[in-house]
């Protein structure tokens, strides 16, 4: 299977085989952004929390009014991880090109219509720490890095598209170049250190997610603050974690969604509450994640001001 080429992929029952195809300057996810995308890790031929990306398959189709048969095409997204054995899958899903002009579809079969694309990537996960869940399922933790506040915002959306992995990331894509300037300063005055996430507002001025992740954190309490070791197995269910609303920005992640459901039944279940500025020097333990690195621990994070708050394991 070429790792260089998009398939085209069955994505209802008018299409029966995967083709090679080059994607036409019509399609509405290149001219609108009309669609969603997700990315899959696959190690040993299994796509990591295929029930989580079949759940996001099924609610994206029904947000964005897409006619996709996600249970097959979920099948045939397993067949390609098999192939593939360990690396990654893209899977971005458009809107059938539209008889009208302009933004505007169809009211009709035509117009919920979908594509799906899929590009395999072979790559090494880095799996070597992981975290065991109750339901015996592993996340893997990446080795600690800092993050630095960026003063790019990501967009405010309306309640149908917030929270959504829709094709619309030009704030992210911005942000990202934004991370990449500040990851090369050091880099250029010959000083090796490790800046691997950006934390992001949205224009309401809350502190949403990473360029390219999700954020949980815990806050200092009127008591001593419990001691947390990332290298004990224990790290997820020691102390208060919390995490911003995807309510009005940001993508709500599989990773995101793993975790939260893996503390549900815990003493201290995952509450979602908005992190400003005010809250910052206040932070005690800070983790991105997503589904393809898991969780990304933070011993640092740079604030705006330049102010540097520390929340390595003690």
């Amino acid at each position: 299977m070429p790792s260089n080429n998009w398939l085209r992929l069955p994505a209802s029952d008018d299409m029966t085989e995967a083709s090679v195809a080059t994607m036409s300057p019509d399609n509405r996810g290149l001219a609108y952004g009309d669609g969603f995308f997700t990315t899959m890790g696959v190690i040993d031929g299994r796509i990591l929390w295929s029930d989580y990306h079949h759940q996001r398959l099924i609610s994206h189709a029904k947000a964005l009014q897409l006619k996709l048969d996600s249970h097959s095409l979920l099948t045939t997204l397993q067949g390609h991880a098999q192939q593939l054995a360990q690396g990654m899958l893209k899977l971005v899903v458009t809107r059938a090109v539209q008889d009208v002009q302009g933004y505007g579809y169809t009211p009709s079969t035509s117009g919920s219509a979908c594509e799906a694309w899929l590009k395999t990537f072979a790559m090494t996960l880095n799996t070597g720490k992981q975290l065991p869940l109750s339901d015996g399922r592993f996340i893997p933790v990446q080795p600690t890095s800092t993050a630095v506040c960026l003063s790019s915002k990501i967009a405010c959306l309306p309640s149908s598209l917030a929270g959504l992995k829709s094709l619309n990331r030009l704030d992210n894509v911005l942000a990202s170049g934004e991370l990449q300037r500040m990851q090369a300063e050091p880099l250029a005055a010959g000083i090796v250190t490790r800046l691997d996430e950006g934390l992001l507002r949205d224009m309401s001025g809350n502190w949403v997610e990473g360029t390219m992740s999700n954020v949980f954190y815990q806050l200092s309490e009127p008591t001593p603050s419990i001691k947390i070791d990332i290298d004990a197995p224990n790290y997820l269910t020691t102390g208060q974690w919390y995490t911003p609303s995807m309510a009005q920005s940001g993508v709500a992640g599989v990773m995101r969604q793993v975790i939260i459901d893996a503390l549900s039944d815990t003493e201290r279940p995952v509450v979602i509450r908005s992190l400003q500025d005010e809250d910052l020097p206040r932070v005690t333990q800070f983790f991105f994640c997503n589904a393809l690195r898991g969780i990304m621990p933070m011993s640092s994070l740079r604030l705006l001001s330049g102010d540097i708050v520390d929340f390595a394991p003690i």
